[in-house]
């Protein structure tokens, strides 16, 4: 069969590359057609767009790039049209993938949506689009399927496939001495994937990390924002390090986190974090006023339904206050074995893996059942 992807971050890239694995395991007729990244085509995807070119994050800036956004729209439609694939998997992305959804479901292609959009939090009315154009839904947060049942939607959960991204994943076990690190205790930062994350986010956590002494700050980087760590840094003495996150947490004591999926990472690798968020001021009042009914924003949180991690966001997201949590991580026992048995808790409301094999095991099912 022919499946086209459309993947528009570095977490859909991940989720979708796993997917595909287990796609293609299952199908050896598989022709594989994607929006994505590195990771999806290391699986024998054929990449049209990369995400690094797709990736806008908040409403300002969604506004001034709206030109590239809709001139990648009827590329995509017409690419897609010319593929004809038997379906097409959309991953999270959603302001790009509905408008995708409304096309193809003029055009009778079938349309199935893998990690769907935190229409729980904003955008409720998009439950309406989600119901009239997608064929089948599949989450992966535990909570996600009664919110669609609310709406008479059957969605699929079948766990979350973070779990056995983090169990499969190749840690280095001299990580340390293969970086030149000596044997002070690291703190991961890791400020996010995109540039605006990085711009917003760096600059306090560097701030704060000049008041923790005895410990090696090191910042899980992204190669192809080299330059901008270069610029952030030069008055700091810490390490940059690429391509070795999930070996950088295993060794980590704690860890500064930028509010995505690299908190709920953080969680599954056992490690205390502060979670921070801070956006261009103007997206981030637009979004407080459109985000109802939600307490938290780490993946970590919403998914225990209670407070695991301390959240800074916005004006929170300070030097002072960067720096008094980070220090009770370090030198509050209690504070940091109550998270870590929190964290417990949590493993166990996401399942026993093997997420992204089941995921591909149903999509067959329901390819096979409309042959």
């Amino acid at each position: 069969m022919k499946y086209y992807l459309i993947a528009g971050e570095a977490s859909g890239d991940l989720h979708a590359s796993n997917l595909v694995k287990h796609l293609k395991k299952m199908d050896n007729q598989a022709e594989i057609r994607a929006w994505g990244g590195d990771l999806l085509q290391k699986q024998g995807a054929e990449i049209v767009k990369n995400y690094k070119d797709l990736a806008f994050m908040g409403f300002v800036e969604v506004a001034l790039h709206l030109k590239t956004i809709l001139s990648n729209i009827r590329f995509c439609k017409k690419d897609i049209l010319s593929f004809q694939p038997d379906v097409v998997i959309l991953v999270d992305y959603p302001g790009f993938n509905l408008r995708i959804a409304k096309f193809l479901h003029k055009k009778n292609i079938r349309i199935f949506y893998y990690i769907s959009p935190q229409i729980w939090a904003w955008h409720t009315s998009r439950v309406k689009q989600i119901k009239r154009y997608i064929d089948e839904v599949f989450v992966i947060l535990p909570f996600e399927q009664a919110f669609y049942a609310k709406y008479a939607i059957k969605a699929n959960y079948l766990g979350h496939p973070l779990l056995d991204v983090v169990k499969q994943a190749e840690i280095d076990t001299n990580f340390k001495k293969n970086n030149g690190f000596g044997e002070e205790p690291i703190i991961a930062l890791l400020p996010g994937s995109r540039k605006q994350e990085i711009e917003n986010m760096l600059p306090v956590m560097l701030e704060a990390s000049k008041h923790i002494k005895g410990y090696r700050f090191v910042i899980a980087g992204v190669e192809h924002h080299a330059p901008l760590y270069k610029e952030l840094c030069k008055n700091y003495s810490l390490e940059v390090i690429y391509n070795q996150t999930y070996s950088l947490l295993a060794h980590s004591f704690a860890a500064l986190v930028t509010s995505g999926t690299a908190t709920l990472e953080t969680a599954l690798f056992n490690i205390p974090q502060v979670v921070c968020y801070k956006g261009n001021f103007l997206s981030y009042l637009i979004a407080k006023h459109l985000i109802k009914n939600i307490k938290y924003i780490s993946l970590v949180n919403l998914i225990a339904d209670k407070e695991v991690v301390v959240e800074l966001i916005q004006q929170e997201m300070n030097e002072q206050q960067l720096k008094k949590h980070l220090h009770l991580l370090i030198e509050d026992s209690t504070y940091r074995q109550s998270m870590l048995n929190k964290y417990k808790e949590l493993h166990h409301k996401l399942g026993e893996g093997n997420a992204s094999e089941l995921i591909a095991e149903k999509m067959l099912a329901c390819l096979k059942a409309i042959k």
